[in-house]
């Protein structure tokens, strides 16, 4: 029995109370299930099509977190999650596809989420690999200061919860708004000009994205360039290289373009899922909404840590918004003030010149 729920109108694809809630028991019933699959009693296809897709999804999120956890804690490296961001939201979408592909359920609007999605991980793959993400020992540099600040049980604690559970269901979450596009193809299976539309959105964030990283990947290329040989690589100033970070291009209108498209690329798919039940809100809107929260701290921690790298990086946060423009025209930076030189330090210098006489 195909296990979806039973529908009358296009708008109940957004509703918690008939496409969620009757399909809980299966999730607590789900480890007896696949005890009768490890003693041959089921199939693994049969109970895969028989669950609800949404908490055979969830059911993977939660096996990974343990996954992670375990990861973690054996090797002391608290990027484990890290090396699957790019990859979890895509496998969820890809899940959706699969299951709706088994049970015979029109698939076309899960497809092109796919298709964005593939695109999507490709990229921030390869852009995390090129960082050095994927060599072995290596783990984001926030969690090691985080860790000189806190208890170290109070650290475990929160790799317990937050790195490794919380973060993976939070990869499920954001590939939710699927399961309601799934769902309204029973109504309407076939693409129509608002999806082609939403999948143009989609893929014009991604090419932002990619812009955005890439401008700062040759940025830190010439600060490399110039640390190795001396000379300020051609394209820069000597000024940009002195300041340290990255001010022209996309992040001389937002000090981080790249995290402001990655929170606007699942925002849509919410949306996208919320035109498709013809809804204005939905319960979908918890994975993108705690992404939300999720970058205002990172972000606050990262630039934190800027700031006390670089000293014109305040004067850079006080005229660029931190995701969203506040200007239409860039980031320019403020005229260097002229050293004042006091009355008494002339003296000073005055008197060592006589004594050098």
């Amino acid at each position: 029995m195909v296990a979806l729920p039973a529908l009358s109108a296009l708008e109940e694809c957004a509703d918690f109370s008939k496409t969620v809630e009757p399909f809980l028991p299966q999730l607590y019933a789900l480890p007896e299930n696949l005890g009768q699959v490890l003693a041959g009693r089921q199939s693994l296809s049969a109970l895969y099509v028989e669950t609800n897709p949404l908490i055979s999804g969830f059911a993977i999120s939660i096996i990974l977190g343990a996954v992670f956890l375990v990861a973690a804690e054996v090797n002391r490296n608290y990027s484990q999650v890290d090396r699957f961001w790019s990859l979890l939201p895509t496998f969820y979408i890809a899940h959706f596809d699969l299951w709706a592909r088994l049970a015979g359920v029109p698939s076309k609007r899960v497809d092109a989420a796919l298709l964005f999605s593939t695109i999507w991980s490709i990229r921030l793959t390869f852009n995390y690999w090129r960082k050095g993400g994927y060599n072995i020992g290596s783990e984001d540099y926030r969690w090691e200061i985080i860790r000189q600040y806190v208890p170290k049980f109070v650290f475990h604690v929160f790799n317990w919860t937050f790195i490794s559970f919380i973060q993976s269901v939070l990869l499920y979450a954001l590939a939710v708004p699927v399961y309601t596009l799934l769902l309204s193809t029973q109504f309407e299976p076939n693409l129509t000009s608002a999806d082609f539309a939403y999948l143009a959105v989609e893929l014009g964030l991604v090419l932002t994205e990619w812009f955005a990283d890439q401008q700062q990947w040759d940025f830190h290329g010439a600060k490399d360039h110039f640390k190795a040989h001396g000379k300020v690589a051609q394209g820069y100033t000597q000024k940009e290289i002195d300041r340290g970070f990255i001010t022209r291009g996309l992040w001389g209108y937002s000090r981080h373009p790249n995290f402001a498209a990655e929170q606007s690329i699942w925002f849509f798919l919410y949306q996208w899922s919320c035109f498709a039940s013809r809804s204005l809100y939905s319960w979908t809107a918890a994975g993108p909404s705690f992404l939300v929260l999720l970058f205002q701290g990172s972000t606050w921690l990262t630039e934190l840590i800027t700031s006390g790298k670089y000293p014109d990086y305040r004067d850079y946060q006080s005229k660029v918004g931190m995701f969203v423009p506040t200007s239409f025209s860039p980031y320019k930076a403020s005229a260097a003030q002229p050293k004042v030189i006091r009355t008494s330090e002339l003296a000073k210098k005055l008197e060592q010149k006589q004594k050098q006489k």
